[in-house]
């Protein structure tokens, strides 16, 4: 397989499993400890990364989240705790789920390693929040918390990119949300409120702001030979799989 083509085939399971921890009652629990809601969590978690900027700027970084709903979190945070501080708990806690749910995994050293292979390859141009957070120091060094911060990371790498291609697509990102699997549903839980435009031949942008995607992100995947590549994909399958037949813990 190309570079292009694993690019393709991985990004369901690492868009799924890059954001796991944040829906363990664990991390929320953190959020709590904070004095900020899930949600503030959610947002600085990702944005707290590029220092103490403005909301403005963490919405057009963040793109998908309707910018009134970035506001609501980022500046409710900021009056209780400084961004940095959020985005170390939310590193902290990607890694204690791995911890939990990853090290007994098969595989999960070799996962791991060709992950970061893969993100130290990446080139983070135009992607602010995927360089804001690799620059980040690692809180822990175990095979299960590498695997799931190189989870995390290739995800935000996927969202950087797939901003630029609908932006260059000629969409806009809520444009780009209904014209997605989830719909109305998903510009919902983005904060983005009805009434909604219609999307029609969206869809069809959508897909091309796709394969842009996997496009861009290719290249850190260049960093593998053949057999790795298949390897990743893989060891990818196999522990979205394992993941989804257990709750979160």
């Amino acid at each position: 397989m190309t570079p292009e083509q694993v690019a393709a085939a991985s990004r369901p399971h690492v868009l799924e499993l890059g954001e796991r921890f944040t829906r363990c009652p664990r991390t929320l629990r953190r959020a709590r400890l904070l004095g900020i809601s899930g949600w503030a969590f959610h947002i600085v978690g990702r944005a707290g990364a590029l220092g103490d900027v403005r909301a403005p700027t963490v919405a057009a970084a963040l793109g998908f989240i309707a910018p009134e709903a970035v506001v609501d979190g980022w500046d409710g945070a900021a009056r209780v705790v400084r961004p940095l501080e959020v985005a170390e708990a939310s590193l902290a806690e990607c890694c204690r789920w791995g911890d939990e749910n990853l090290a007994h995994l098969p595989g999960v050293d070799r996962l791991a390693a060709l992950l970061h292979r893969v993100i130290d390859t990446a080139d983070a141009g135009g992607m602010p929040l995927f360089a804001a957070r690799r620059a980040m120091t690692a809180p822990g060094d175990s095979p299960g918390a590498r695997a799931a911060l190189g989870l995390l990371l290739l995800r935000e790498q996927f969202a950087g990119a797939y901003l630029m291609a609908v932006r260059a697509g000629g969409m806009t990102p809520l444009e780009a949300l209904l014209a997605g699997p989830e719909g109305e549903a998903g510009a919902l839980a983005c904060g983005w409120p009805p009434p909604y435009p219609r999307i029609g031949p969206q869809v069809r942008r959508r897909l091309w702001a796709e394969a842009v995607t996997d496009r861009l992100t290719s290249a850190g995947f260049c960093a593998l030979a053949p057999d790795e590549r298949a390897a990743l994909l893989d060891l990818l399958a196999a522990t979205r799989a394992r993941v989804q037949g257990r709750p979160s813990s």
